[in-house]
C-alpha cells in the first residue's frame, strides 16, 4: 500500500467521502481498502460526450479568468505593449505608403515637400515596433510563466487534501497529465485568446475611425469585411473544432496514461507475451489522436487563405471608393495609397483570431478537467478549532462502521477495537477483510461513516489531521521512497536531523553497513520509488526513517511480505528497535518474531472477532 507524503497548505471545504462503485473482482461488492477503488471508476468519460461539454466553454473560461486576478498588472502591461506594437506596424505601413506616393508626386510635379517630419515619424514607428515587440514578448511570456506556476501551485494545494481517498479512481498517469499538460494548455487563454481579442478589438476600432475621417463609406465596408474575418470566420473555425478539441484533450490524456502503464509494466507484459498487443493498443490511441488533431486543424488551415482573400477585397473596395474621390479632388493621390495600405494592414489585427477560437474548446476542456478534480470535496472534515494532540494515549475504535459509498455494504462493520498504550496488537485476516481500511481510518485518510475513533479519550475528528499524523509512523510492504538520495528519504522522518542522528537511525535499522559500502554513502541516489535498492534495503531505510520520526503509534502493514528468510530476519531485527515503548498495530497474515502480542484479532468480511 502506498502512503503519500502529506504536507497540507490549503484545504477546500470538507464533505462526504469520495464515492465509489463495486469492484469488478469483488463478488460481495464491498471495498476493503482505498486501493480497491482504483479501476472501479473510469478514469475519463467517454469521448463522445465531448461535444455536449463544449457548450459550457464560456463559463469555464470565465471561471478560469478569475484565477488570473493576481497577475492583472503583468497581463495589462503585456496587452498594452502588444497593442502599441500592432498600431506602430499599421501606422508604419500606412505612413510609408503616403510618404512614398507623396515623394513621387513631388518629383513629378517639381514641388517641394517637407520629408524630415514623416521620415522621423517612420523611424520612430519602426523603433516602437521593434522595441514593443521585444517588450511584448518579454512581458507576456513572463506573465504566462507566472500564471502557469501559480496554477500548478493552486492545483496541487487543492488536490493534496483529497489524497488518497478522493483521488482513488484516477490513474497516476491521468493525474500527472492534468498537472502538467492540461495546465500547460491554459497558457492559450491569455496568449492566444484573451490578448489577441482585446488587441484586435481596440486596433480595429482605431483603424476604422481613422479611415472614416477620409471616407465614411469606405470605413463601413472595411468594418463589414473585418467583421467577416474577425468574427464570422473564427466562429466557423470554432464550430468546426468545438467537438474535436475536448476529444483531443481526452485522447492525449489517455495516450500519456497508456504510455506510462506500458513503460512501467513492460517486464510483466513481455513475460506474458502481451507486449505486442499493448503496443498496438497504444499505436491505435496515437493514430486516433493524430486523426483528431488533423480534423480540428482543418478549418483553421482554411482560415489563412480566407483572410488573405478578405484583405485583397478590402484593397479592391478602397480603390473603387477612393478613385472617384480622387477625381473629384476630395482626396489627394498620396492619400489613396495611404488608405489602400491601411486597409490591408489592419487585417493583421484579426489574423490570430481564428487560431484563438480554434483553441477555445481545447483550452476549456483542459480547464474543465482541472476543475472536475478541485471541485471534489475532501473525504475528511477538518475541525474549525482543532484541539492539541496528546503526546501519548490509548487508541479505541467505538462502533466504527466504514462505507466507501452510501449504497455499498460496509467495508468495516461495528468495529470495537482497543490498542492499549505501549502494547503490541496483531491484526490478521484474509485478503479483502478490511485490514487496510483500519489503517486508513487511523491515518485519517477517511473518517468513519458511523462511530468514532478516540486517542487518549478524544475523538480523532477533533484534531488537525496533519498534527495527528505526526503521532503515527508507518512501515508497509511497499516502502515508498522518493526519487532522491538516501539522506533525502531519511530527512522526511525528521527534517532537522543531523549526520549523527541519521547514522544512528541507520545503525538501529541494520542498514548502516550497506550505506557505508556505497561510494556516496547517504548521498547515494535511490531512484524513482527506490528502484536502485532491493526490497529489504528499501524497507530498512523506511524503518530508519520511522525511527527518526519517533512517533508513539506505529503501524506495520505486512512489513516482511515478499522477503526471503535472511532478509526477513534483518528487517525483524530492525523493527525491534522501532517498537520499543511504542503502541504497535501489526497487520500480517502470520505472526512475526517481534515478541508475544498483547492481543491477536481476526478480521473477516469487515467484522472483528478474537483469533482462535
Amino acid at each position: 500500500m502506498a502512503w503519500p507524503l502529506w504536507h497540507r497548505h490549503h484545504r477546500p471545504p470538507a464533505g462526504n467521502p469520495a464515492p465509489g462503485r463495486p469492484h469488478p473482482g469483488d463478488g460481495s461488492g464491498t471495498y476493503r481498502s482505498i486501493g480497491d477503488l482504483r479501476g472501479a471508476v473510469p478514469s475519463a468519460g467517454p469521448v463522445r460526450r465531448a461535444a455536449a461539454r463544449s457548450r459550457g466553454d464560456p463559463p469555464v473560461i470565465g471561471r478560469l479568468l478569475r484565477l488570473y486576478r493576481p497577475h492583472l498588472g503583468w497581463l495589462a502591461l503585456g496587452t498594452l505593449l502588444a497593442l502599441a506594437t500592432l498600431l506602430a506596424n499599421i501606422g508604419l505601413l500606412t505612413l510609408s505608403g503616403w510618404f512614398i506616393a507623396a515623394m513621387a508626386a513631388a518629383g513629378l510635379t517639381g514641388t517641394a515637400i517637407n520629408y524630415f517630419t514623416p521620415a522621423a515619424i517612420i523611424r520612430g514607428l519602426a523603433m516602437i515596433r521593434t522595441g514593443g515587440r521585444y517588450g511584448e514578448r518579454l512581458l507576456t511570456h513572463e506573465a504566462t510563466f507566472r500564471l502557469i506556476a501559480g496554477l500548478r501551485s493552486w492545483f496541487y494545494q487543492r488536490i493534496e487534501p483529497l489524497a488518497p481517498a478522493g483521488l482513488a479512481e484516477l490513474r497516476s498517469g491521468d493525474l500527472l497529465g492534468r498537472l502538467q499538460k492540461d495546465i500547460d494548455r491554459l497558457d492559450a487563454v491569455y496568449l492566444r485568446i484573451l490578448m489577441p481579442l482585446v488587441v484586435a478589438l481596440l486596433a480595429v476600432a482605431l483603424t476604422v475611425f481613422f479611415i472614416s475621417l477620409y471616407s465614411p463609406v469606405l470605413a463601413l465596408i472595411l468594418c463589414l469585411l473585418l467583421l467577416v474575418g474577425g468574427l464570422l470566420l473564427p466562429l466557423w473555425v470554432w464550430h468546426g473544432s468545438r467537438s474535436r478539441g475536448p476529444r483531443e484533450v481526452e485522447l492525449a490524456g489517455r495516450l500519456r496514461t497508456e504510455a506510462i502503464d506500458l513503460a512501467q509494466g513492460m517486464a510483466e507484459l513481455q513475460a506474458y507475451g502481451a507486449d505486442r498487443q499493448w503496443i498496438e493498443r497504444w499505436q491505435q490511441s496515437a493514430h486516433a489522436l493524430v486523426q483528431t488533431q488533423d480534423e480540428r486543424r482543418r478549418p483553421q488551415s482554411l482560415s489563412g487563405p480566407a483572410l488573405i482573400l478578405l484583405a485583397h477585397l478590402a484593397v479592391f473596395a478602397t480603390l473603387l471608393i477612393a478613385v472617384p474621390l480622387l477625381r473629384s479632388d476630395l482626396l489627394a493621390p498620396p492619400q489613396l495609397a495611404m488608405l489602400a495600405l491601411c486597409a490591408i494592414a489592419c487585417f493583421e489585427a484579426i489574423t490570430p483570431l481564428p487560431q484563438a477560437f480554434a483553441s477555445l474548446s481545447e483550452t476549456a476542456e483542459a480547464a474543465r478537467r482541472l476543475f472536475g478534480i478541485v471541485d471534489r470535496r475532501p473525504p475528511i472534515e477538518e475541525p474549525s478549532n482543532p484541539r492539541p494532540v496528546p503526546e501519548t494515549g490509548e487508541v479505541r475504535f467505538e462502533g466504527v462502521t466504514l462505507r466507501y459509498a452510501p449504497q455499498l455494504p460496509p467495508a468495516l462493520d461495528s468495529i470495537e477495537l482497543r490498542l492499549p498504550q505501549n502494547s503490541l496488537t496483531l491484526l490478521t485476516g484474509p485478503s479483502g477483510a478490511g485490514k487496510t481500511s483500519v489503517v486508513n481510518l487511523l491515518l485519517r485518510f477517511l473518517d468513519p461513516s458511523e462511530g468514532c475513533i478516540r486517542f487518549a479519550g478524544q475523538d480523532l475528528r477533533a484534531f488537525d489531521s496533519d498534527h495527528w499524523r505526526q503521532r503515527i509512523t508507518v512501515v508497509s510492504q511497499d516502502a515508498q521512497l522518493i526519487a532522491g538520495t538516501i539522506r533525502d528519504n531519511l530527512l522526511l522522518g525528521r527534517p532537522d536531523a543531523d549526520q549523527g542522528e541519521l547514522l544512528a537511525a541507520c545503525r538501529q535499522a541494520h542498514i548502516l553497513d550497506f550505506i557505508e559500502s556505497l561510494p556516496d554513502g547517504l548521498d547515494t541516489w535511490v531512484g524513482e520509488t527506490g528502484v536502485n535498492l532491493s526490497g529489504g534495503q528499501a524497507r530498512r531505510i523506511a524503518i530508519a526513517r520511522a525511527l527518526l520520526k519517533s512517533a508513539p503509534l506505529v503501524l506495520l502493514d505486512e512489513p516482511t511480505e515478499g522477503l526471503d528468510r535472511a532478509t526477513e530476519r534483518e528487517v525483524v531485527e530492525a523493527l525491534r528497535s522501532l517498537l520499543q515503548d511504542r503502541t504497535v498495530l501489526l497487520i500480517s497474515h502470520r505472526p512475526l518474531p517481534l515478541g508475544e502480542p498483547d492481543q491477536i484479532l481476526y478480521l473477516e468480511e469487515g467484522r472483528l472477532r478474537p483469533d482462535d
